[in-house]
């Protein structure tokens, strides 16, 4: 009986946890007030975030992580110098666009992994998910081959993404 209150009530003691003290730390002061509205958030966020339709990560094969963060910190230097003369540059050599790239992942966590990537790549952007998580809008700051762009995304992050996230 106890146990089922509990879990009806309080559904992830750690996320009530985690949500009271970063509450605390947030704040600048420790009053009876923060300690109160802490506690609040602390046993109602939960029973919302208990209703929402989760996935669980499905991890697979992690040897392709270490290639993967040595590729994507080159890529990032790389960029970095190519954002810099793009925009140091004449305005007309800089041609924007968006392309769809078609996914093979379709594991959602591996597509949070694969557009948090391209937006820490400068010059790319994600931008929007179909809703079917077949296509990624992407921006890209100078698309002058939309075939290439797509290639280097699918065969540089996705494909090893697809190996750590089945």
């Amino acid at each position: 009986m106890v146990a089922k209150w509990r879990k009806r009530w309080l559904p992830s003691l750690p996320l009530s946890l985690t949500v009271f003290c970063f509450w605390l730390l947030m704040n600048d002061e420790v009053s009876v007030g923060q300690v109160v509205l802490g506690l609040l958030l602390a046993l109602t966020i939960p029973l919302f975030a208990a209703r929402l339709d989760r996935e669980f990560a499905r991890i697979g094969r992690l040897r392709s992580v270490p290639r993967m963060f040595c590729v994507l910190a080159l890529d990032i230097v790389r960029s970095n110098i190519t954002v810099a003369l793009q925009v140091l540059g004449p305005e007309r050599n800089i041609h924007p666009g968006f392309i769809w790239v078609p996914l093979d992942i379709g594991n959602i966590h591996g597509i949070a992994a694969l557009t948090s990537i391209i937006t820490l790549t400068p010059g790319t952007v994600s931008s929007a998910l179909s809703d079917d998580r077949r296509y990624l809008l992407v921006h890209v700051l100078n698309l002058d081959d939309a075939d290439e762009v797509i290639r280097q995304i699918k065969t540089r992050y996705e494909a090893p993404l697809m190996e750590i996230f089945p």
